[in-house]
């Protein structure tokens, strides 16, 4: 398994815990440290076991209230960002 660790901006949660198949295709785990702790552990569960553009698709540009991002589009930030360090691309600054 991969593991990543991806720090989000503009959400409550301060870091998302990301773990990829070695292939980097299927996400098998993902956890959040602060935020909304009930969401954020049904969205990890939910999440478990499918590729990862399936979940970058469903979850990328949900927002959270007045924001322009929530951490369900966060973390499609950081699965990408993950599959880009596992592929070897240097991160965008």
């Amino acid at each position: 398994m991969f593991s990543y660790d991806y720090k989000p901006r503009g959400v409550c949660s301060r870091m998302i815990h990301i773990g990829l198949s070695d292939d980097g295709k299927t996400v098998e785990q993902v956890s959040f440290e602060g935020g909304c702790n009930g969401n954020l552990k049904a969205i990890g569960k939910l999440v478990a076991g499918h590729p990862v553009d399936e979940i970058c698709q469903i979850l990328s540009g949900n927002t959270c209230g007045p924001r322009n991002t929530s951490c369900a589009d966060q973390l499609a930030r950081g699965l990408r960002a993950a599959e880009d360090e596992l592929a070897g691309v240097a991160p965008e600054a």
